[in-house]
């Protein structure tokens, strides 16, 4: 790339490989050229993840066969997006991908927080909070918003465990939903969703 393509940029993490080219001719040269290189090296693209990809935009409202991406844990794709003065515009941007949430939502079921009755409410933000903020620091860099429904479950999954933790909210999901509300009120930032207002 150095050698043949000093003016694309690229980016490469273990075996992904991004490649910004100026247009489909372009591209196509581009790919070609490191489809060359690598089998000289003995090796070969991945026939389905190896894809020429159109950034479509509000400057770019053309359209191709592919027009997203999964990169880092991240979908790039067009996304209606506001300006600074609230006006919405179409941009090509990154948010969580189907493929990370899914894992996420995976995780998040492993901790069984609902049946963790012998712990009180503040342990179990002392054993949540570092991975979920994790999560947040990472994904939530860019369109966070994407994120909300997975963090949403969180709070499903306190709600489960108030009606098991105290008996006299036990088929009542309502008044436990009250119950949680009145101590997201008192301590917001106990939990993580919390400090992002996403509270039941």
């Amino acid at each position: 790339m150095k050698k043949h393509f000093p003016a694309v940029k690229f980016e490469r993490f273990a075996d992904d490989i991004l490649a910004h080219c100026s247009s489909l001719k372009h591209a196509e040269k581009v790919l070609e050229a490191i489809r060359a290189r690598l089998k000289d090296c003995g090796l070969e693209l991945h026939p389905e993840k190896t894809k020429i990809v159109y950034c479509k935009d509000v400057d770019r409202r053309g359209s191709y066969e592919h027009e997203s991406f999964d990169f880092l844990g991240y979908t790039f794709r067009p996304r209606l997006s506001k300006n600074k003065w609230g006006k919405s515009f179409v941009n090509f941007t990154p948010a969580i991908s189907n493929r990370a949430a899914k894992r996420i939502r995976k995780e998040i079921r492993s901790w069984t927080l609902h049946l963790r009755s012998d712990k009180n409410i503040t342990d179990l933000a002392r054993m949540f909070n570092a991975k979920v903020q994790g999560w947040v620091n990472y994904y939530g860099r860019y369109y966070k918003s994407a994120m909300y429904p997975i963090l949403r479950n969180i709070e499903r999954y306190l709600i489960r465990w108030v009606t098991r933790k105290y008996k006299r909210y036990r088929g009542h999901r309502r008044r436990a939903k009250h119950w949680l509300g009145r101590v997201r009120k008192r301590e917001p930032n106990l939990f993580v969703h919390w400090r992002l207002g996403l509270g039941s």
